[in-house]
């Protein structure tokens, strides 16, 4: 789950077509057009039968109010299928919007990027005394009567649990990162929840909103908090949110029933009686699914090349309509920092403090530096996104103020070459590059690896076509999302895993004021690897002390602008080291059924935020 350098995209009703392929977003204020019905040519010419003069007509009747229930089946399709409803051991945007469904937290990321209450009765602030004037501590009151889908209440000893689930080391919980500057939480009564931060904070928003912070219920979990964590009820959890789960299959369908306790029915909400989330099969057939025939109501992050999109959504019969925000997404390339050999054994891509090697070729800079300009990223993301992706510099591409100056990725082959042959990488015979490293003849094959996607097969297909062009051999891989994104440990496929030399996908922070926990991705504590599961996000296995440290000054930086400037310092520190190669700057494109209602595109949080608001 968007580079916006100035490029921000500007979506009008009548350009949606012309912007279609990315993933991720649309203005939060943009909800889908509906089509009224058109009136036949029979009905406007029609005259009365009989000679009196038409009756006068009758008042329009109040439309009926809608129950809880009454719209029937929502059908989500999503081309990577659901592997656990358990939002703190999700791999993928698939598990966590899956979780969405049935599990909240405090307060939601709104698709303009503002929280939005949830569990929480209102919002903490200074003003009203919920956030400290040193920015140490936060209260947040709980709704009251709140009750899981099992009958039972929702108190703040729950919030408590899910702090303590996930902070303990040993359930390797994917969302540690966010919460890593919770120092304590507290339960001040049944409907109050006391948060400090382990360093003053510029916003209270950094813990407890959005979908790193969903709640779970402690009586269900606290049996399996630590290394038992993967032998939870995992398919099968119990929310606060509009549906229960009925069944779930993984890496097939998960089928909700409405939550008959939700705070929402007595309001008509949800207004869908049940949801069907079906995955697998691709992109495109997501995109027909929902713009052609109709079998589906909702189809997912739509990365699909412009030239197939385009004429399924311009038809004149289409049933969809296209949903684009920008946000953070940048598609990238993730360049592995240690040796992925299968001779290593149990210490292939290993960090060398664990016992791994480090990468016979890039681990030099040199080499890192050559990969990228050889990419023209421009040229790229033109052919393949249309509209809804730009070429970028930069991993961090939103709000406008965190944007570098401080990069360049202008490509350049010719000097791509040249930094090579410095470094001793000489071409041979068949125009390979290859060099004497620890004693041994090294050749410059790369393993390139990614999700099945036609668009992302492209775009593998254009980096293989440019690295050639500079002696570099590159094979490739691609993997079903379901398992590159899964949390299976024994999947040597996985993408945390990283067995490869490298590999591409997109993601992006939670919200705007997020950037500094989605940049604790890249330090030295959250390298990825055996002793933790791979549950951790630095899939590179970079680590550099001085990245480490501006990390660190930024979490104790109050002042919300000097910690935005070490934000962008951090920004140029990976690109510019090259852990990863940015891409393209996405953003989110659903396909929407025009019967559906409600629907508010959400850059920043789950697509499914607000799904008990959503009518037909």
């Amino acid at each position: 789950m968007f580079v916006r350098q100035s490029k921000w995209l500007v979506i009008v009703a009548s350009l949606a077509v012309a912007v279609l392929v990315g993933a991720c977003g649309a203005p939060a204020t943009t909800a889908p057009a509906t089509s009224a019905p058109a009136t036949t040519a029979a009905q406007a010419t029609t005259a009365p039968t009989t000679g009196a003069p038409p009756a006068a007509a009758s008042p329009t009747a109040a439309p009926v109010a809608k129950k809880a229930g009454d719209c029937g089946t929502l059908r989500l399709l999503y081309w990577q299928a659901v592997t656990t409803v358990n939002p703190h051991l999700s791999q993928g945007t698939k598990d966590s919007d899956a979780a969405t469904l049935v599990v909240e937290p405090l307060a939601y990321f709104g698709g303009d990027g503002k929280p939005v209450a949830a569990l929480a009765a209102e919002l903490p602030t200074k003003a009203n005394g919920g956030f400290s004037a040193d920015g140490t501590t936060v209260i947040w009151k709980l709704k009251p009567g709140v009750k899981w889908s099992d009958g039972s209440d929702f108190t703040a000893d729950d919030v408590v649990f899910t702090w303590k689930y996930v902070s303990t080391k040993e359930t390797a919980a994917t969302t540690l990162g966010s919460w890593e500057a919770v120092k304590t939480v507290e339960a001040v009564d049944k409907n109050t929840v006391k948060v400090t931060f382990t360093d003053p904070q510029p916003d209270p928003s950094v813990a407890m909103v959005g979908t790193s912070f969903r709640i779970l219920q402690k009586k269900q979990f606290e049996p399996f908090i630590g290394a038992k964590s993967k032998d939870g009820p995992n398919l099968a959890t119990i929310g606060t949110g509009p549906y229960k789960i009925v069944e779930a299959k993984p890496n097939d369908v998960v089928t909700f029933t409405m939550n008959e306790n939700y705070r929402g029915v007595p309001q008509g909400k949800p207004c869908f009686k049940d949801v069907i989330d079906k995955g697998g099969g691709d992109a495109p057939s997501s995109a027909k699914a929902v713009c052609q025939t109709g079998d589906a109501d909702f189809g997912w992050n739509l990365q699909v090349e412009a030239a197939v999109l385009n004429p399924m959504v311009q038809a004149a019969d289409a049933k969809c309509t296209l949903a684009i925000a920008p946000g953070g997404a940048v598609e990238r390339l993730l360049l592995n920092r240690t040796n992925p050999d299968p001779a290593l054994g149990d210490k292939r891509s290993e960090p060398v403090e664990a016992g791994g090697q480090p990468h016979p070729f890039l681990s030099d800079l040199k080499v890192r530096q050559a990969l990228r300009m050889a990419i023209d990223t421009t040229t790229m993301a033109t052919q393949l996104y249309g509209a809804s992706g730009v070429g970028t510099c930069n991993i961090v591409t939103a709000p406008p103020a965190l944007i570098s100056k401080n990069t360049s990725c202008k490509p350049d082959v010719d000097g791509a070459n040249k930094l090579l042959d410095d470094a001793g990488w000489v071409k041979g015979a068949d125009g390979i590059r290859h060099k004497t490293v620890g004693g041994k003849d090294v050749r410059m094959h790369i393993l390139y690896q990614t999700t099945v996607n036609a668009l992302r097969q492209k775009e593998q297909a254009f980096v293989k076509d440019a690295w050639a062009k500079i002696g570099v051999e590159t094979e490739l891989k691609s993997t079903s999302g379901g398992v590159f994104f899964s949390g299976d440990e024994a999947n040597p496929d996985t993408a945390a895993h990283f067995y490869a030399d490298v590999e591409m996908f997109t993601n992006n922070p939670d919200s705007p004021v997020t950037w500094l926990n989605y940049m604790e991705g890249w330090i030295c504590k959250e390298v990825s690897q055996k002793s933790n599961k791979w549950s951790t996000g630095n899939y590179e296995r970079f680590c550099n002390k001085d990245y480490d440290a501006l990390y660190n000054q930024a979490l104790k930086e109050t002042d919300q602008a000097k910690r935005d400037a070490i934000i962008v310092q951090m920004n140029d520190f990976v690109v510019n080291d090259l852990v990863i190669i940015p891409l393209v700057a996405r953003a989110d494109a659903e396909a929407i059924n025009k019967s559906i209602k409600g629907y508010i595109p959400n850059p920043w949080d789950s697509e499914l935020w607000n799904v008990a608001d959503w009518t037909k």
